[in-house]
This record gives structure tokens, sequence and C-alpha cells, in this order.
């Protein structure tokens, strides 16, 4: 049974953010004293009094509004409350009751579902300020006093929650998930791919780069496996982050990298590789993370008989750092190829938890020392005692020697090679270490 879901919906720059922050207990939402900054659903999750669910961070709701971006902000939080079990409506006592705030409560009590209205602000201790009592107006309830800063009255906002869930099923959550993480320069299509991966307008999309923000993560099950999807913010040259959100941002996407397994990196297939695209891809390389290259657009680019080799050898030649990473080319808007993806996405994502027995490791060492001689220098050769693996994601292998200077890096290249020609490995990069006789194996 999938987690219970609290979405926070407010007016913007009520403090939804820091709220949704000091319930997670991480930054994971971006906070700015800028109304707009949250624009798309951004999921944590929580524990209170023994019941795990999801809080999801909306954009603040714009009621009435010609904004293109507030419409679909707007949009989002309205998504949010269908899907959610939950609505904890924050408002801002400093402010006051606004008419926006009105608007607001008039849709959630449309949308028939439990409402706790939180009172954000009440940063102080002792009598109630008299502005707290305007909101009863709204005819949600009683409010209850909330310092999203300080942490005042989240324990009585959630016991509401937690109190209108819905009866918790007994059968463990499985955990059987591969966490993809989507990942690429501004406008190469990350939303709409995931909006078409998900079937439904998961994300906001605009031709206007930039308009994801933060990390978002999608859950989604099909008949290839149950998935985890992050589509992130395009990641710009750190010389173009010229303000703070979007350094958030950046910091959101790297670390959307750090907690996936498979990384899929989109570049355009009309442009090609560039200097950002080859940036973003080595911090998945760095990261040892499985990553396949998807080139999206594809139902953009004037074909010929040999297009999609020519690409193939360019993307190649300019990502030479990552030959093992599977190569896809399709259209997120048509949707071609794009159920190629769950196949290829377990294959690599299996392949970087390989485990190889020592036994057959040594197999392998014995068979290519034996067809290329270990090197030599000054008269001294190489002498390869035994390999064995010590970790996954990515495979790690520690190879003993008896003296790690005359260890080559082309040999090193060459004994990789060996173990992937016999385990193949697609899709995921390998660390090897050396180590000299003497050296302890940890």
């Amino acid at each position: 049974m999938a987690l219970p879901v609290v979405a926070i919906v407010g007016r913007p720059n009520v403090g939804k953010s820091m709220l949704f922050n000091k319930l997670t207990g991480q930054r994971t939402a971006i906070v700015e004293d800028t109304p707009g900054v949250t624009r798309d659903r951004i999921y944590g999750k929580c524990e209170w009094n023994g019941r795990e669910f999801q809080i999801v961070d909306t954009g603040g709701i714009e009621p009435s509004t010609r904004s293109e971006m507030l419409q679909f902000m707007r949009r989002q939080a309205e998504i949010a409350i269908e899907t959610a079990n939950v609505i904890v409506m924050v408002t801002d006592v400093k402010v006051g009751m606004t008419a926006a705030d009105q608007e607001v409560a008039n849709m959630l009590l449309r949308s028939k579902k439990p409402v706790c209205l939180a009172v954000n602000k009440c940063d102080s201790i002792g009598a109630t300020t008299p502005e707290f009592y305007e909101f009863y107006a709204l005819g949600l309830g009683d409010p209850i006093e909330v310092s999203a800063i300080h942490g005042h009255g989240t324990g009585d906002l959630l016991d509401f929650c937690v109190e209108h869930f819905p009866p918790e099923d007994e059968e463990p959550e499985d955990e059987d998930i591969i966490r993809v993480a989507i990942v690429g320069k501004p406008n190469v299509g990350k939303s709409s791919l995931l909006n078409r991966i998900l079937g439904m307008e998961r994300v906001i999309v605009s031709d206007v780069a930039g308009t994801t923000r933060d990390a978002i993560d999608s859950y989604f099950e099909n008949e290839f496996g149950k998935y985890c999807f992050i589509d992130t913010a395009g990641m710009r040259r750190k010389s173009k982050v010229d303000d703070a959100i979007e350094k958030y941002s950046n910091m959101r996407s790297i670390s959307a990298i750090d907690r996936s397994d498979v990384c899929l990196i989109l570049i355009d297939a009309n442009e090609g590789v560039t200097d950002q695209d080859t940036k973003i891809a080595g911090l998945a390389h760095e990261a040892g993370k499985a990553c396949i290259i998807v080139a999206n657009k594809w139902d953009t680019v004037e074909k010929e008989t040999k297009t999609m080799d020519e690409k193939t050898a360019a993307i190649r030649e300019d990502l030479g750092y990552m030959p093992y990473a599977p190569i896809v080319f399709l259209s997120a808007l048509t949707g071609q190829r794009v159920g190629k993806l769950f196949e290829i996405i377990n294959v690599v994502a299996n392949n970087a938890a390989m485990r190889i027995t020592t036994g057959m490791l040594n197999n392998i060492l014995a068979d290519a020392t034996a067809r290329v001689q270990p090197p030599t220098d000054k008269g001294r050769r190489l002498k390869i005692y035994y390999m064995t693996q010590v970790d996954v994601k990515p495979p790690h292998f520690i190879i003993f020697c008896n003296d790690a200077r005359l260890f080559h890096f082309s040999y090193q290249r060459y004994l990789e090679n060996q173990i992937r020609a016999v385990f193949g490995l697609e899709g995921t990069p390998i660390r090897i270490t050396i180590r000299q006789k003497g050296d302890k194996e940890d």
C-alpha cells in the first residue's frame, strides 16, 4: 500500500517550504524570501507516532492571475490536492487573513479532503496574538498556531494529519525500487521526459529554461519494475549561476545524482554534446553512478541513412571517458523509444550491483596476464598476486601486486576491458584500486 500523502498548500510566501523542511528534518525544498521560489511539487518523507507518510510542498497558489508561470504553479498545487489524503493550508499571522487566503480555503472546501489550517509565524511563546482569531472566518475549523522556524505547534499539526490517515496496511513497503535521476543542462526536455513516462502532468513543462528549480521525486511502477524518478533543475555553468536560488538548484541536482542508482544524462540530439553536457556527465561518472546517455528531441533531427551511427560516433568521441554508457535516441514529445528505457535502466542497475566471486576474477586475471604480460620497468616486472571485489554501485575491485609503481594505467585499463568482456557490465563505471604486497585489504 502506498504511503499516506500530506499536501502543504497556501498562497505565496507564507512559509510552506520552511514548514516542509522542518517536518522532514532536511533542507529539501528551497527556502528564499521570494514569492514563487517553489514551483513544482516537492516530496519528502516524515514519521510521526509510528506512521510514515509523504509530505508534498507546493508552489504558492494565486487564485486569480494572468501569469503563465503562476497558472502552472496553481495547476501543480491542484494536482497535489487531488492526490493527498490530508491537506495542510498555511497562512501568515503577521499579514493576517487575505482575500487570497479565502479563495484558497474555498478551493480546499470543494475538495472534500481533511484540511488542517496552520497559522504560521506564531514565533512567540505566550499569549495568542489577536490576528490569529481572524482565521476562524475561513471556515476550515480550529486553526493551529505554528512556527515553521522554531517548530512550535508542529506536533498538533502532525497529530491532526495522522488522525485522518486511512487504516495502516500491515504489509511492509517494497524497497525494491530503482532510483533514477534525470539530469542535463536547462531546456533539454527533462520534465517532458518525466511527464511522458508518468503519463500525467507531473512537473511544469515550459520552453523557458530553468522552469524546474528543485529535484522532484516521482514513484512509478509498471511491468518492468518499480522506480523513483528524480527530475532535476537544469545545471548551468557556475559563471552563469548569478542568484542564490539557482545555486541552491545546482546543489539539489548534484544531491539527486548522489542519491540515485541510475542517471539518465539528457542531451539535445540536434546540438550534440556541449561543454556543459560533458561536465554534467562527468559528475555522474565521478560519483560512480550507472549511466544512460539519452539523446532527446530525435523527432526534430533531419535524418539520412547513417544519421544515428554518425551521432553515436560523435557522442562517443565527446564523452570518451564513459564508453560503457549505452546511448538511446528518443523523443519525449512523441514518445518514440521512451518505452525502451525501462529495460535498459534495469540492465545497468543490475550491472552496477553485480558481485563477482574472487575465484572467477582470478581466473580472468590468470587468462589476461597469460595473453599480455604485465609491464616491466628497468628490468623489474610487475607481479600480480590476486584480485577481489570489495564493493558495488559501482563494482570496486582491488588488485594486489608486488609494486604499485609498475602498474601502468594502460595495463589497468586492459584488465578492466577483460572484466567487461566476460561480464559485460554495460552502463556502470568500474573502480580499480592497486595495492602492493604488505598493504592491508582495508
